[in-house]
């Protein structure tokens, strides 16, 4: 396998995640689904080794949903994000269930400022503080600092959705 096929492998999913909270469900989520994939197919040779993949792919994910709002902002087109890329239950009642929790969550997080969401998405994919701040250019407290903030706010949307 070649090293872009491994990345896909490997973070495919994580991907499609971060392209969800930049772009609603449909066309533009798909959209910016391959402008990631093509960015890091691009970026892939000049890779230096100065990170590790993982935040290099990141980095290159989030820059693409950042060039994907500022596009949309141009057209001032919204809609709603859905996503069903977590539901894993096996009847119809919870993935029901499921997806709308998670639609809850992946519609609050999209209504956080940049600045909040950014650190959030990664942090929910599993990234270290290091790491968080490796792809935004932020020191860990920094992180920390804006976690914070993120988390009081999602609290506040998601109590707003009940």
């Amino acid at each position: 396998m070649s090293r872009f096929q491994d990345i896909l492998v490997e973070y495919g999913p994580a991907l499609k995640r971060v392209a969800a909270s930049y772009a609603p469900p449909g066309a533009e989520r798909e959209d910016l689904e391959q402008e990631i994939l093509a960015a890091i197919h691009h970026a892939l040779p000049g890779f230096r080794g100065e990170s590790s993949v993982r935040t290099y792919i990141y980095r290159i994910a989030h820059n693409c949903g950042i060039q994907a709002l500022k596009s949309r902002e141009r057209s001032a087109e919204t809609s709603p994000l859905r996503e069903q890329d977590h539901v894993t239950s096996k009847t119809p009642e919870s993935r029901a269930l499921e997806r709308e929790r998670y639609e809850r969550l992946a519609s609050a997080i999209r209504e956080l400022p940049l600045s909040l969401r950014q650190p959030m998405v990664l942090r929910l994919e599993g990234l270290s503080y290091e790491e968080v701040g490796a792809i935004l250019g932020l020191t860990q407290s920094a992180v920390g600092v804006r976690l914070h903030r993120a988390t009081a706010a999602l609290e506040r949307l998601m109590e707003e959705r009940r």
